[in-house]
């Protein structure tokens, strides 16, 4: 599933208009992982209203340098994978439906060649949609 929404959109207000989609889509889902910009008190009412728990993941200042955190680390090589594309290395797009289409086709391309080239990938089909 993919939701975009225009730059004067906060990241907690964007994400309220999802939980009723993603409730709708997966009714069984009930935990979900946010970093620390979707800590806001609208959402984690509305989020509890919708029967979600949603864990914030923290960075941590205490420790210099570059630290891997769990279940954060996902999204951003989710986002690592899409920069291969040129095309959503930027925001060259004008249309938000335009550049959703654009994702979809990365990783439909990325699914596909994971499905023809297994060996190639040993964490398996399933790490690619984690």
């Amino acid at each position: 599933m993919v939701n975009l929404t225009t730059a004067d959109i906060s990241n907690s207000a964007g994400a309220r208009k999802i939980l009723d989609a993603i409730r709708q889509r997966w009714p069984w889902m009930k935990h979900l992982f946010a970093d620390g910009a979707y800590d806001r008190r609208r959402l984690l009412d509305k989020a509890a209203c919708r029967d979600f728990a949603i864990e914030i993941v923290q960075r941590t200042d205490s420790e210099p340098g570059f630290k891997v955190l769990p279940r954060r680390w996902i999204v951003e090589r989710t986002f690592g994978w899409m920069t291969r594309y040129r095309r959503l290395v930027r925001d060259y797009e004008e249309q938000l439906d335009v550049s959703e289409a654009k994702i979809f086709v990365a990783m439909g391309s990325l699914l596909v060649r994971r499905l023809a080239h297994p060996q190639a990938f040993p964490n398996g089909l399933l790490e690619a949609v984690a």
